[in-house]
C-alpha cells in the first residue's frame, strides 16, 4: 500500500489513517513507537520565570561571600514578610529571570560580606547559577548580570534584626 487519502503503510505492514495517527486495538508495541516517534518528543515543557528565579536564588546564596539577596527596600519588606505567619522566606528575592523557550537571562541583586573580593564573588555567583539553572532546566543561560548593592560590615546589625513587627 502507498500513501493515499485512505491510509499509509509502514515497512512492517502496520497501517493507520493518513489524516491522523490513531491507535487501534492490536496496533501497539514497536510499530506504535516508530509511528509516533520518541516519547520524549511528544509534547512541550514550559518553565515559569519563578521556577528559574528560585533555582538561581538558591544557587547564588550558596556562594561564600554572598550575605543577602535583593535591594535595600526589598530586603526590608522581605524581613517584615518573613516574620508574618505564613509569609515564608522568599528564595527568589533579588532575582529577576526572563525565560524563553530554550534560553534564559538573569539579573541578581546581592549584598556581599566585607573583605571578600567582589569580582571573585560575582564570578562564583555566575558560575554557580549557570550550572544549577542549566542542569535543572535544560535552558541555556545567556547572561547573568550581578549588581552588588551593598557591603555587609562586620559591626552592622542585619536588617532582619532591625525590623520589629509588633
Amino acid at each position: 500500500m502507498t500513501d493515499s487519502a485512505q491510509g499509509r503503510s509502514e515497512p512492517d505492514g502496520a497501517s493507520y489513517p493518513a489524516e491522523g495517527r490513531t491507535l487501534e486495538k492490536g496496533y501497539a508495541g514497536g510499530a506504535a513507537r516508530r509511528a509516533l516517534g520518541d516519547p520524549a518528543t511528544r509534547g512541550r515543557t514550559t518553565i515559569a520565570d519563578g521556577v528559574v528565579e528560585k533555582i538561581a536564588g538558591l544557587a547564588a546564596r550558596d556562594v561564600v561571600g554572598v550575605h543577602a539577596m535583593g535591594t535595600g527596600l526589598s530586603r526590608t519588606f522581605g524581613a517584615v514578610r518573613d516574620r508574618v505567619p505564613g509569609g515564608g522566606r522568599s528564595v527568589s528575592r533579588g532575582v529577576k529571570a526572563e525565560v524563553g523557550e530554550v534560553q534564559t537571562a538573569l539579573d541578581l541583586d546581592i549584598v556581599v560580606d566585607y573583605g571578600v573580593s567582589i569580582v571573585d564573588v560575582a564570578r562564583a555567583v555566575r558560575e554557580n547559577v549557570i550550572a544549577a539553572v542549566e542542569r535543572m532546566t535544560g535552558l541555556e543561560v545567556v547572561e547573568v548580570n550581578v549588581a552588588v548593592g551593598d557591603v555587609k560590615l562586620p559591626d552592622e546589625e542585619d536588617e532582619d534584626e532591625q525590623v520589629r513587627v509588633q
